[in-house]
């Protein structure tokens, strides 16, 4: 099983954790285990193959759909079932990448746009990775600059979020192949042009 980088730097601790309690009290140095174990499942990186258009940059449940200052936003909320790796919606090139401070509410509540995240703009598009009210650590794995692909591997947030992408300008509703509360795979189309 593929996993995100730093994955083992977190269980690590839990499984070292792990000796001197099953040492002390079996049953809980087994929980222990089975919590280090849960945390490598919960950043697992499968392969996911691009499909075509606009690729859902998440695996999760499609929670918002609206329009923001003449473009599409799309929100993928991320449960702790997911995968959190997150991936490129469209090729092309980092223009900015940017931390933003805030809160840290449930990321599927509405007050989630003003929570901890990193905003990533390419040529015509942009993915925000929000932070939820465990999640406080988003880790981008690209850079100012840096040319990516459809379905590439760009960031991963440990913990629970929600990423969303304001669509390129030409993109509408009518183009969108989901809708709310649909189930989408990172990789998968979520926008035919």
């Amino acid at each position: 099983m593929q996993l995100a980088p730093g994955s083992w730097r977190l269980a690590t601790p839990v499984f070292v954790a792990a000796v001197p309690l099953t040492l002390l009290f079996a049953p809980l140095g087994v929980l222990t285990v089975a919590l280090g174990v849960a945390v490598l499942w919960f950043h697992r990186d499968p392969p996911r193959p691009a499909g075509d258009g606009v690729v859902a940059p998440a695996e999760g449940t499609v929670s918002v759909i609206r329009e923001e200052d003449d473009r599409l936003r799309v929100g993928i909320y991320m449960s702790a079932l997911s995968v959190h790796v997150n991936r490129s919606p469209l090729p092309g090139t980092v223009r900015r990448v940017d931390h933003v401070p805030g809160a840290n509410k449930p990321a599927f509540s509405k007050e989630s746009d003003r929570n901890e995240r990193v905003r990533l703009e390419s040529d015509d598009w942009t993915l925000v990775l929000i932070a939820g009210w465990f999640a406080r650590r988003i880790h981008p794995y690209v850079g100012t600059g840096e040319a990516i692909g459809r379905g590439d591997r760009i960031a991963h947030i440990s913990f629970g979020s929600r990423a969303d992408v304001l669509m390129p300008a030409d993109v509408t509703r009518g183009d969108l192949t989901v809708d709310l509360d649909d189930e989408v795979q990172a990789g998968e189309t979520i926008a035919r042009r």
